[in-house]
Order: structure tokens, then sequence, then C-alpha cells
């Protein structure tokens, strides 16, 4: 059995996609249909840089979604590769849960990129700056993470945002918080590493994102998935629209699921990893958490020979 993987925010760099972009009309046809989507040439930022205009939130996920739903096509229409008929399941890590929708025909491509844009947007806006930070820790189990966060002082908000793997957790929450925990670790001899975000994604203190969020998404029309779709909030398949609707605002204030998703898959006879588009982030997780499956990707061309 297969799972098809989608990455999330972080797998960006400029240039990804380009050499799909240059062979395919098909491809250009896609980033031009996001381009005037949103109405500015993203497709610029994806290809040209600068590289700190490609890093904004509400133009790293659309672009990140641009380029696999781009890669997803080529596979489909030129190498004759029915991804959707092959895979049991289709996962994305955060936005990438968008990119798995366009995938399994619930979403279009324009409706994405909207919501993306926004959900960027209203990301960033939600937290002043300099307020809120998030830590990669290493080496440590979800139990032990929590321990850790029980004895933080109780007025600075610090939560789980990402379960990734066996010995990956990410927190986010309030700059207080994050930096008394990287010191609290640093004591014990644990590794913590603040990371390079604009904002304090996946904890409650996006509520405001969230509650902007909720009328966008659920004006969208979406359509039943297929093959089914794992949510990052739930650690397994949805497939009613209402709920992925519902699960798609409660996920931004939410624990991404990630290592639950993927041992989720595998309990269900999935043997066969593929991640598609930008990087090789979700590769390295999954071998993490499961060493004996079989895992490969396809950022560039290069990969599918």
């Amino acid at each position: 059995m297969k799972a098809v993987l989608f990455p999330g925010q972080g797998s960006q760099y400029v240039g990804m996609g380009r050499d799909f972009y240059e062979k395919y009309d098909l491809v250009k046809k896609i980033f031009e249909t996001v381009d005037s989507t949103l109405e500015f040439p993203l497709s610029d930022f994806i290809l040209n840089g600068p590289d700190e205009k490609l890093k904004l939130t509400q133009n790293t996920q659309p672009a990140i979604m641009t380029v696999g739903v781009s890669i997803f096509e080529v596979l489909k229409k030129h190498f004759d590769i029915n991804i959707k008929k092959d895979a049991n399941f289709f996962a994305g890590h955060s936005l990438g849960e968008y990119t798995a929708l366009v995938c399994s025909g619930s979403l279009t491509l324009e409706k994405a990129a909207y919501l993306l844009n926004e959900r960027g947007k209203a990301m960033q806006d939600a937290v002043p700056p300099n307020q809120g930070a998030m830590l990669a820790v290493l080496g440590m189990n979800i139990e032990e993470v929590e321990k850790e966060i029980n004895l933080l002082p109780k007025n600075e908000l610090c939560e789980i945002a990402n379960d990734n793997s066996n010995g990956q957790v990410v927190v986010s929450g309030t700059k207080m918080a994050i930096e008394t925990l990287k010191e609290n670790l640093k004591q014990k001899k644990k590794k913590g590493i603040v990371l390079p975000v604009s904002a304090p994604f996946h904890c409650s203190l996006m509520q405001k994102a969230s509650s902007v969020m909720k009328d966008k998404i659920e004006n969208t029309n979406f359509l039943k998935p297929s093959p089914d779709i794992i949510s990052n909030v739930t650690a397994k398949t949805e497939t009613e629209v209402n709920m992925i609707k519902s699960l798609l605002v409660k996920q931004i204030t939410s624990r991404v699921r990630w290592r639950e998703s993927v041992d989720y898959m595998i309990k269900r006879g999935v043997t066969d990893f593929i991640e598609i588009g930008p990087g090789k982030v979700l590769s390295g997780l999954v071998k993490k958490i499961n060493k004996n499956v079989k895992m490969s990707n396809i950022n560039s061309l290069d990969d599918l020979k």
C-alpha cells in the first residue's frame, strides 16, 4: 500500500520547481493561474526570489502548494503515473494538507491559493512581532516535552505545535516561555533550537487567525477527496466535507499530529511513502518514525530518473 505526502512551511527555496516550469507548459499554466488568482507575481518570487519575499508566510504557503500541485500534475499527465489510483492515503504537513486536498480533487487550485495566502496573512498578523517564538526540541519524546512544559510559569503560554517524529517535537508560545524552556533544557543537557519563523504557529496564540479564516474556509466549496486525506488535527482519515472544513479551521491553533498520522497509515498497511514537493523534510521524519518503510521523494526532474 502507498501514501503520498506533501510538505509544509520551511521546505521552500528560491528556484524550487524551476526544472518542471521550464520543461512543461502545464506547469507554466499552473503558475500563471496562481498569479492571476492572487493578483501579484508569486511565480517570480518562487523562481527568482528574493528569499525575503518567498519567506513571507502569505507567499510561502501558496508557493509550496503551487510547486507540489505542479509536480503531481506532471506525473499524472506526462509520465502516466496514476498516483490517485495507486495511493491509499494523501497527507500533508500543515499547509501541505491544502496541497493534498487539491491533488485529491477536493479543492480547486484557485481556492487553495486564495485560502493559503489569506491564511498566511492571518497567521502573521495574529501575534505582534517578537512576542511569540517556536522551538524544536530534539532527542525527547512527546511525554517528556509535555512534562517540561508543565514546569513553565503558568502566565506564559507554551504548547506542542508539531509532534513530528520520535525525538523531534516543536513547541510554540510566548517568547518568554520559549526562552525559559530553552534554558531549562540546556541545564538538563537537552537540545532546543529556536526556529527562524515569524510567528508562533499551531498554538492557541493563533486564535485570532482561526477566527479570521473560519468564514473564508466554510464559504469555500469542497468536494469529497479521493483518496482519503489524513487530518493533521485528528491523525486519521476524514472524508466528510463539513468535517474537513471544521478541522482546517481548528488546524491553525492545533498540534500537527504528524508522527501519529504516519503511524496510522502504517498500521493500515502502508509500506511505501512518496513525498511530492520541495525539500526532503517529510522523508527524513518518516524514516525516524519507522525505518522499515520505503521512502522516496520527487522534487526535481532528476528524481524521476
